[in-house]
């Protein structure tokens, strides 16, 4: 039998300086190839996983916000998906924009989902407890020591109030991102609306 719960999307984070220190492709190199990396790293930052820097081809910090419904999921995934590496899906109908995508085998119990300012949808789950004394946020130094992100730009008729996002049997998140059926009645009023000369 297979359990769903909804989980919260917040708009209120307004941690200052998170994720000001970016991921760059040699240090995640290092990450993975140290003796005795965690296997919980390979998990969240290995092919396939949304939230590696790897899954689009090639590297991109996934702090960095990814214009990610810019392009098809079957044609950006292909190689990942023939060889089996990944299950990570994005789609969009009439109604709404749709992600789905497993988590990695850790932080599945505090994942956070978060827009800020309507235009960004970042996801994130802390992995491992910062030292006792460390009094930054694990946001705002090496984050991904202690956790994962994944930033994702929402299309302009994103409507950010009505984000929903769900859990199924502690693996599967599938985040559903409503289309403002407003957005295209604007957008129409503003083309078909002629210039008055004076």
């Amino acid at each position: 039998m297979s359990s769903c719960i909804k989980l919260e999307v917040q708009t209120d984070d307004q941690t200052p300086q998170k994720w000001c220190i970016s991921l760059h492709e040699d240090v995640l190199k290092r990450l993975l190839s140290q003796q005795g990396s965690p296997i919980t790293m390979h998990k969240v930052f290995g092919e396939g996983s949304l939230f590696s820097p790897l899954l689009f081809g090639k590297f991109f910090d996934p702090s960095d916000a990814f214009p990610l419904w810019d392009f098809d999921s079957d044609t950006l995934l292909y190689n990942l998906r023939n060889s089996g590496k990944t299950t990570v899906d994005w789609f969009h109908t009439d109604l709404a924009y749709v992600l789905k995508a497993p988590l990695p085998g850790v932080g599945k119990t505090n994942i956070q989902i978060h827009v800020e300012k309507g235009k960004i949808m970042e996801i994130s789950g802390q992995v491992k407890q910062q030292r006792e004394g460390k009094a930054k946020d694990w946001r705002s130094c090496n984050w991904w020591l202690y956790g994962y992100v994944r930033r994702l730009e929402l299309p302009e008729d994103a409507d950010c109030r009505k984000i929903e996002a769900f859990l199924t049997n502690g693996v599967i998140l599938e985040i559903r991102i409503p289309r403002n059926p407003l957005y295209f009645g604007t957008l129409e009023m503003k083309i078909q609306q002629p210039k008055i000369s004076e």
